[in-house]
């Protein structure tokens, strides 16, 4: 005999959930968080971290608090969100392999950069540079993988649009990164 539909018995917990159950970008309950979500997640909150550093660096007079907030929020944050959804738009050329390295490398080479700056110590902001180079680099080879997949249906030059954006945003960050290095090493020689 079969429970009913409405029965708390009744339809099991995978159809009630659907198709997206399966989907590479929703992981199931249980399972561990795919690269994609932590990435944006630890984005979002940086973005949030970098908002509150901006409301409390002029009462408390934080000497790097604008530099502090910006940081979040553009690098910490604005771009790790870039970086989670180009692994949720282009899933199927997204592999796990070297996307924890990824987020790995560019979580750590920011609070080594941040850390570095914070306390004169340009060695730990060359250090968490490296680490970030690397973060890019597995983003770039990445994301042209993704390029070379494009279709050329409308969709996918749009998709071709937004993978080029990505691309040009990685390739501002990695030239950005040397000119940091020169500056924490030129405030503290």
């Amino acid at each position: 005999m079969t429970a009913p539909a409405d029965h708390p018995a009744g339809p099991s917990k995978r159809s009630a959930q659907g198709s997206s159950a399966t989907s590479p970008s929703t992981p199931s309950r249980g399972s561990p968080p795919n690269p994609a979500t932590v990435l944006t997640a630890i984005g979002v909150c940086s973005v949030v971290l970098g908002g509150l550093v901006a409301a409390v660096t002029g009462p408390l007079g934080l000497a790097h608090g604008s530099w502090l907030a910006a940081y979040l929020v553009l690098v910490g944050g604005v771009t790790q969100c870039a970086m989670g959804q180009a692994r949720v738009r282009r899933p199927e050329v997204m592999q796990l392999r070297g996307s924890w390295a990824q987020i790995g490398c560019w979580n750590v080479g920011n609070a080594l950069v941040i850390g570095g700056t914070l306390a004169g110590a340009p060695l730990a902001v060359d250090f968490g540079s490296a680490l970030l180079v690397i973060a890019l680099a597995i983003a770039f080879r990445a994301a042209r993988s993704g390029a070379r997949s494009a279709t050329s249906s409308a969709a996918g030059g749009m998709s071709a649009l937004v993978g080029h954006v990505y691309q040009a945003l990685l390739l501002v960050l990695a030239v950005s990164i040397p000119v940091g290095m020169a500056l924490a090493h030129l405030r503290n020689p």
